[in-house]
């Protein structure tokens, strides 16, 4: 297959492009570089079949060549990203998706929308289902993102009644391992640097909200899966294993053998209180699962942190409000 990720030099998008390749895809690997590394890919520049191209898909995401499935991961992800880049995050929802489904429709090629679990907002109903519509304040600080993911599957349903587009949606909920940015304002990334340098771990407000942490290889599988398959989706992509914040900040300090002393700051604004997905859809549409537990995926992401800890710890000192 030839295969298109949008994204592709970001966290999510090296992974899913590496895994492609792996397979034996042509990969187009399109990014901006916004919010991406080009260190993500630069391995993958000479294998055969990578092809990497600068864009911004927001503007076009026009190829010369027939493509056979998309994957649209183009977008900022993280909370100091969005809230720094708010209109190029609603663009990345809107014209982005647009322009990657164009595309996909113009091949007849498999799309598949890199959704997300904020979607839920902060939910009113726990676990989070597909068939559950949210509780998001689309005017809050998180809304650029919230609401351009759900514009974004607003719009790629609308191609699937509309043209026939072959689409398919997945709501990636919490996700970790290597190529995290230091700074990237997420929790994982930010407890494993700070405990990495000995510097304090901070709980927003008492540390009882719960995450569910999926290693990303787990979560590619999951991509990988739903772009070879037909389903329509929305389907949850996640581990349902969920923990408190706290809970997470004692294993990191556990598995790292850290000093660090654990200190309290106030909770972000609209900060869900409890995520966790049910993915019985994709257990029986895509015939998948996680497989990396928390301690297991955690040990890899310390020894992926672990050369240079103090500058990636002065890095990870939040900017904007992260994500707990």
């Amino acid at each position: 297959m030839r295969t298109v990720v949008t994204g592709g030099g970001g966290f999510l998008g090296s992974h899913l492009c590496e895994a492609l390749l792996r397979r034996g895809d042509e990969v187009w690997c399109l990014d901006d570089f916004s919010t991406g590394d080009p260190r993500n890919v630069e391995h993958l520049r000479r294998t055969p079949g990578f092809r990497l191209l600068r864009a911004d898909v927001s503007r076009t995401c026009d190829l010369p060549v027939r493509v056979d499935a998309v994957a649209h991961l183009a977008s900022p992800a993280s909370p100091p990203d969005y809230h720094g880049m708010p209109l190029r995050t609603l663009h990345a929802g809107s014209l982005g998706t647009e322009n990657a489904l164009r595309l996909a429709l113009r091949d007849g090629a498999r799309f598949v929308l890199a959704s997300t679990s904020e979607v839920y907002g902060d939910p009113a109903v726990h676990p989070q289902r597909e068939d559950y519509w949210g509780n998001v304040n689309p005017v809050g600080p998180r809304s650029v993102y919230d609401e351009a993911k759900r514009y974004a599957e607003a719009l790629s349903a609308a191609y699937r009644r509309t043209h026939g587009a072959d689409v398919g949606i997945v709501r990636i909920f919490n996700t970790y391992g290597p190529r995290m940015r230091p700074a990237d304002g997420r929790v994982v990334s930010t407890f494993v640097c700070r405990a990495l340098a000995g510097e304090p771990l901070t709980l927003y407000g008492d540390g009882s909200q719960t995450r569910s942490f999926c290693y990303v290889d787990d979560l590619v599988r999951g991509l990988v899966a739903m772009l070879d398959s037909g389903s329509p989706g929305p389907v949850n992509l996640g581990n349902p294993a969920e923990y408190t914040v706290a809970d997470l900040a004692r294993l990191v300090l556990a598995l790292s053998r850290s000093p660090s002393p654990v200190v309290h700051g106030p909770l972000p604004v609209d900060d869900p209180c409890r995520r966790r997905p049910v993915i019985t859809r994709a257990h029986d549409e895509l015939g998948w699962a996680p497989r990396v537990t928390l301690e297991e995926g955690l040990r890899r992401t310390l020894a992926w942190f672990a050369p240079a800890p103090r500058a990636q710890a002065a890095a990870a000192v939040p900017r904007a409000p992260v994500e707990t």
